[in-house]
């Protein structure tokens, strides 16, 4: 017999948790690691994101686990509490890391210290990482490293994540984490005054700071966090962005436009004509092109509020607004998520989850859909656009960048009075405290911004490759069918119109007509609120495949909406208050579910919200037909 040799087993990967408070360059540094390969999911039998990536060092097979960012191991709030769970192994599902990298501002150390003092109570290898060593060199800050490594008892290095500086040595640290554990000055952690003693010692010892390096940084927050000039200044930002989407969009708008109705003509004179080719040109190409067209304007959008966040505005801006916000019962920690509903309700709510107080959580998730998010830019574009006039105001914001900037404004103020409403009534309560450490300024790198904007974009083509593609294509089905007997004497265009008032499409517009007439809509706007259900950006396409079946571009959509002697200003306006205040988002509602644990909660906020979009649309037709 012949012997077999004896079969290794691979080693188990090594899991490493990232553990530090939020804005300290945590996610950037496991992109770096992980070269954002990452796997995004919920810890298990939670709601709380977990992001997951794996690297292989020297044949050695490592898995680094993103932690919510925290300000403190005495947790607060749900996510604060997995964070925790998990460093502590008390998470049902979720083993204990074998490792710890606690990630620290070099820039804010004297303020990180408290969290690394609980975390040195942890029984875990650990290995504390100074990320942005090149802004604090720049700002005049000196550590002594190595005097912090003998202090803390663990590897002290530094990084610059979004450059890659210092990343190697780290994983090549990361391979023996067993070396990494050293007898340390172990902080008192019962009495908070013991620990904060123990925070100014340690920080007087390994770091300084030259005099007068951030008075610039001091002279900005001065004017940004004035309790007057700060609102205004963040009421000028954005209105400084709804004039860049207008403006800065229009080139590429023109351009996808123009190629999408080269395409479609391409189509038109190379295909055989019949039905496959309607499904081709009237059903994918009028439908989906004519929402991909606003995707410059979505991008813009993600860009500069990526911007902004990055370059530590956004954070003053929460500053300022939370005195606002605390005349309705919510506080600051609302407005990030709150903001995050610009670009979809969806992540926005999921963000609530770090609002410590259950009652302000749950008010900041019933408001979260009046926020203007991206899906209703198509809409508000298409009609102003079509109804307002470019021309400058003041030589300086166009007349449609201000409308726009009205319709968001009013968006968010309701926004801010529902939740002022609910917590005067159905969510009685005091407002919590809110804390939140503002972030040095930082020009973000142009890698790092386009990472960040392909993400969110990449989002929005998603949508628009699913739901918005599935819903034009059955949508393109109920126009088509059933086939409508040739009508001797009508022209082409009228045959057209003739067969969509007799399809599946038409008689469900005529049969909500009645409802939705003293609004000022008809039957084919009927249809593209049905339709809209599915996601708010699907009207745009349903209007598309309604009014220019044959040429669906932008400028052709809009082009019909005017000459339509049913779709006037007054219907304009009253279209947009309704998809301002409505709550036609599937994907919203199901997330809101999820979120509350109750069905109730969203029943609620959709038909709170129907009522208000009816009672608002209703008000904004009667009276713009009395003025106008």
């Amino acid at each position: 017999m012949s012997a077999h040799p004896a079969t290794m087993e691979a080693p188990e990967p090594i899991r490493i948790a990232l553990f530090g408070a939020p804005n300290s360059g945590k996610t950037t540094l496991f992109n770096a690691l992980t070269g954002a390969r990452a796997r995004v999911g919920n810890f298990p039998g939670v709601t709380v994101q977990r992001r997951e990536g794996r690297l292989e060092i020297d044949g050695r097979q490592i898995v680094l686990l993103d932690l919510p960012g925290t300000y403190t191991l005495e947790p607060e709030c749900e996510a604060e509490a997995i964070v925790h769970d998990v460093l502590t192994g008390q998470l049902p599902g979720e083993s204990k890391p074998d490792a710890l990298l606690l990630i620290v501002d070099a820039t804010t150390l004297p303020r990180s210290l408290g969290l690394v003092a609980q975390a040195l109570h942890l029984k875990i290898p650990k290995l504390l990482v100074l990320t942005m060593i090149d802004e604090a060199k720049a700002r005049g800050h000196r550590l002594d490293v190595m005097k912090l490594s003998r202090i803390l008892g663990m590897p002290v290095t530094g990084v610059v994540g979004h450059r890659g500086v210092g990343v190697d040595q780290l994983r090549q640290a990361m391979i023996h984490p067993e070396r990494w554990e050293r007898p340390h000055e172990l902080p008192p952690v019962a009495d908070p005054m013991e620990r904060f003693a123990w925070v100014d010692r340690v920080a007087k010892e390994v770091a300084s700071r030259r005099d007068g390096v951030d008075a610039r940084t001091e002279r900005l927050d001065r004017v940004l966090l004035h309790p007057v000039g700060g609102l205004a200044i963040f009421a000028g930002v954005m209105a400084g962005i709804f004039q860049a989407i207008f403006t800065l969009a229009v080139p590429l708008m023109d351009g996808i436009d123009g190629f999408l109705n080269w395409f479609g003509q391409l189509s038109t004179r190379f295909l055989p004509s019949g039905i496959l080719t309607g499904f081709w040109t009237d059903g994918v190409l009028a439908g989906v092109g004519a929402v991909l067209v606003f995707l410059p304007q979505i991008f813009i959008l993600f860009a500069l509020i990526h911007f902004l966040e990055d370059v530590g505005y956004m954070a003053r801006a929460a500053f300022v607004v939370d005195r606002v916000m605390g005349w309705i019962g919510l506080q600051g920690g609302s407005f990030v998520p709150l903001l995050s509903c610009y670009a979809c309700a969806v992540p926005g709510i999921l963000a609530a989850r770090t609002i410590p107080s259950p009652r302000e959580r749950l008010s900041t998730i019933l408001v979260s859909p009046f926020m203007p998010c991206s899906a209703r830019l198509p809409v508000y574009t298409l009609l102003i656009a079509a109804f307002v006039p470019a021309r400058q105001v003041g030589g300086v914001l166009s007349l449609q960048a201000l409308t726009m900037l009205g319709v968001y404004a009013l968006g968010t103020l309701i926004a801010f009075l529902s939740a002022g409403l609910f917590n005067r009534t159905l969510l009685r309560g005091t407002p919590s405290r809110f804390y939140m450490e503002l972030p040095p300024y930082r020009m973000p790198t142009m890698r790092l911004l386009r990472t960040q904007v392909w993400g969110s974009g990449r989002a929005f083509l998603v949508r628009a490759g699913t739901i918005i593609l599935t819903v034009s294509l059955v949508f393109w089905v109920f126009l088509t069918f059933p086939r409508a007997d040739v009508q001797p004497g009508l022209k082409a265009t009228q045959q057209a119109q003739f067969q969509i008032e007799h399809s599946v499409a038409g008689t469900l517009g005529k049969a909500v007509e009645p409802l939705i007439a003293p609004l000022g809509f008809d039957w084919r706007i009927g249809v593209g609120l049905v339709t809209s259900l599915a996601a708010r950006e699907v009207i745009v396409a349903t209007l598309a495949q309604i009014y220019a079946v044959s040429d669906a571009d932008f400028n052709g959509l809009r082009k019909a909406l005017r000459k339509d002697p049913h779709f006037s200003l007054p219907t304009a306006l009253s279209l947009l208050v309704f998809f301002m205040l409505a709550l036609q988002c599937t994907s919203t509602i199901a997330v809101m579910g999820r979120e509350t644990g109750s069905w109730r909660w969203p029943a609620l906020a959709f038909g709170y919200m129907l009522v208000l979009a009816y009672s608002g649309s209703f008000l904004t037709y009667t009276v713009s037909r009395s003025l106008l």
